[in-house]
């Protein structure tokens, strides 16, 4: 029963550990060899309770490194179905999007929405998150922004990425670890103003940068009404101590959770199940960002300009729409499964993957590219996003960060001034396109890129009464064409054009997950190979260690350090530094978490561990090679004793 509570993610109470304790001791004294044989997997969930939601490995998905891409897409569809499964109990730490608690905060959260639309003079509306969530932030101020302008109303919403605009494309992991930061720009954005609605994004609940925000919202109720957005139960916040802080995540959350007894602050925390790559909260917990505040935004709107009335049914049926595009998205399954595996055809080629996007689409490409360098150690090169008009298109803060290199260079004109040439025949192009686009220009981009390379794909939305030409289908080898119903309702465009933004993430963070399985940088549904660039991240790559060695956090941690400081033995400055000083010295290494994990199960050095790693093509090959060759001297060693 009490693994039964695990695999669903379910909330633990002490006796239920116990118990489960209990079965492990009792499994080691019984003299077998299924129980020696399954000791590991029993330990291993065992170490799993102590994770919150969002860091667990999903079991749906715990096989996902060995599935062909057909596999793959049926994996990711029953995690992504999770985002909308119904309330399986009355247990009050697993709410679900669905459950009634979590759609009245909605509620709530949206009338303060439109207080503020109905009453914008010296009034705000921020939304501030660190990687993914601060990049979901940005499309939808700016979308949202947009639709206000459009309707002649005043333009009341902004956003905070850690890092600043350059990490709308690049991954600025330091900056999400100093709550400070956090605060002084929160301050900074909202000078001047008397009312604020702040919303604060952390998946996990666990980034410094965005507990430092709330903390300064919490001390300023007069002004600001923060809100939290994340997928743990509180109690599942994160509870070590932040850099030049004395409190942590947890004291913030539970501080916001005492404050919403007052509807002075609110906690919107649905949980969502652990992600398909464990720790990978830029696949649901970005869809679930995007569908959770384009709802609440959307309904504030409708009640300010239309006067329609918020009900926990208006609610519920915003959220019934975006489970529509699940349904409609995933109904394409042969047609993403193909992109799968064209896109992991490319990268074990050691070629690139290329989404050219219009409009919003191309952001939702760049952004899905920019996600998989810090989550599965990739090289910049390998998939890559660009947008029709580069900047201009993209309307963020910042402007023109072209000058910063050529990570920077987004435009489809840059594109053909500087890969054109040199494109071959390995690399995939994906095209993201819909029938409002400029389909003009996408034909003459197409026939562009023809003549240098038949590897032309694209994803294609369109309505049932303006469909998509057949002579623009027929550029592409592969198309995943998907129809959408039609309305004539004024605000069709607005609404559609989300839905559009939504499919196209499922689609692309399928696509971009299933290659990178296919690369061999996943082990089970771990990604084995991710890039060690600040606190979180540290942290996960202990717990992964900890997860397939069984080792303490000490040894596990020393281990790390080893592989990042490139040595066998360490000084005291270096166990002695901080973990922002270890994850400076991280950014510049390769394969940090495989190389402690060698050393920790072969007991052999540092240049070794790199030598086993240099014998193998692909990271999950060596840590397989690795792990059951342990495994295997375990047995041994256990039957000899006896």
């Amino acid at each position: 029963l009490c693994y039964a509570h695990f695999v669903q993610g379910f909330s633990f109470q002490c006796i239920e550990f116990h118990a489960f304790t209990l079965c492990i001791v009792c499994a080691e004294t019984l003299n077998s060899s299924f129980c020696l044989i399954n000791m590991d997997h029993l330990k291993q969930s065992c170490y799993e309770l102590s994770l919150p939601v969002t860091e667990k490995s999903n079991p749906i998905s715990r096989d996902i490194d060995r599935a062909h891409s057909k596999q793959m897409v049926q994996i990711l569809k029953r995690c992504d179905a999770e985002i909308f499964e119904k309330e399986r109990n009355h247990d009050p730490f697993d709410q679900r999007l669905y459950s009634l608690p979590v759609i009245q905060t909605m509620v709530d959260v949206a009338k303060r929405v439109e207080i503020i639309l109905r009453d914008p003079e010296e009034s705000l509306i921020v939304l501030s998150g660190c990687g993914t969530s601060g990049r979901i932030a940005f499309l939808l101020v700016t979308s949202f922004n947009e639709m206000l302008n459009a309707q002649r109303q005043k333009q009341i919403c902004s956003y905070i990425i850690a890092g600043g605009d350059r990490a709308l494309l690049t991954s600025q992991e330091a900056p999400e670890d100093d709550p400070g930061l956090g605060a002084r720009t929160l301050e900074k954005v909202c000078a001047g103003k008397k009312h604020v609605l702040f919303i604060g994004i952390s998946c996990g609940m666990s980034a410094p940068f965005v507990a430092g925000q709330l903390d300064f919202c919490l001390n300023h109720l007069d002004i600001f009404t923060p809100v939290l957005l994340g997928f743990n139960p509180v109690h599942m916040a994160r509870s070590e101590l932040m850099q030049d802080c004395s409190f942590h995540f947890k004291d913030v959350a539970e501080r916001m959770a005492a404050e919403q007894r007052h509807k002075k602050a609110y906690v919107l925390n649905p949980v969502l199940g652990a992600e398909a790559i464990s720790g990978s909260s830029r696949m649901k917990g970005g869809s679930a960002t995007k569908i959770i505040l384009e709802t609440v935004l959307l309904a504030g709107h409708e009640a300010a300009f239309r006067d329609k009335m918020m009900t926990p049914e208006y609610m519920s049926a915003w959220i019934s729409a975006s489970e529509m595009v699940y349904d409609t998205t995933y109904s394409r399954s042969d047609e993403i499964a193909a992109l799968i595996h064209k896109a992991g055809e490319s990268l074990q080629m050691k070629a690139h993957v290329y989404y050219l996007g219009w409009k919003t689409l191309g952001i939702i490409g760049m952004t899905d590219a920019s996600e998989c360098i810090p989550t599965y150690g990739a090289d910049f090169g390998d998939i890559r996003g660009f947008i029709n008009n580069g900047f201009s298109e993209m309307k963020n803060k910042e402007g023109d960060l072209s000058y910063l290199g050529p990570e920077f260079i987004i435009g489809h004109k840059d594109f053909v001034d500087t890969i054109l040439q040199s494109l071959s025949q390995n690399d995939m192009i994906l095209f993201l396109f819909t029938v409002n686009d400029d389909l003009n220009e996408v034909t003459v981009l197409a026939n562009q890129l023809r003549q240098r390379t038949s590897n032309l794909h694209a994803i294609a939305h369109d309505l049932e009464k303006f469909t998509i030409p057949e002579t623009v289908c027929h550029m592409f080898e592969t198309v995943l064409n998907i129809t959408w119903p039609f309305s004539s309702a004024k605000d069709n465009s607005v609404v559609m054009r989300q839905h559009w933004e939504l499919s196209t993430k499922l689609c692309l963070n399928a696509i971009s997950t299933g290659a990178h399985v296919l690369k061999g940088k996943v082990y089970m549904n771990y990604m084995i190979d991710l890039r060690v660039t600040n606190s979180k991240l540290y942290r996960r790559a202990i717990n992964i260690l900890q997860r397939f060695t069984g080792c303490s956090k000490t040894e596990c941690e020393s281990a790390l350090l080893r592989a990042v400081y490139s040595t066998d033995d360490l000084t005291e400055d270096m166990t002695a530094a901080d973990v922002h000083t270890h994850t400076d010295a991280a950014n510049t290494r390769e394969r940090v978490v495989p190389t402690a994990l060698v050393m920790i199960q072969s007991g052999c050095t540092h240049a070794e561990a790199q030598r086993h790693l240099d014998c193998h093509a692909v990271i999950r090959d060596a840590v397989s090679a690795c792990l059951n060759s342990s495994k295997t001297r375990a047995l041994w060693t256990k039957h000899t004793i006896k």
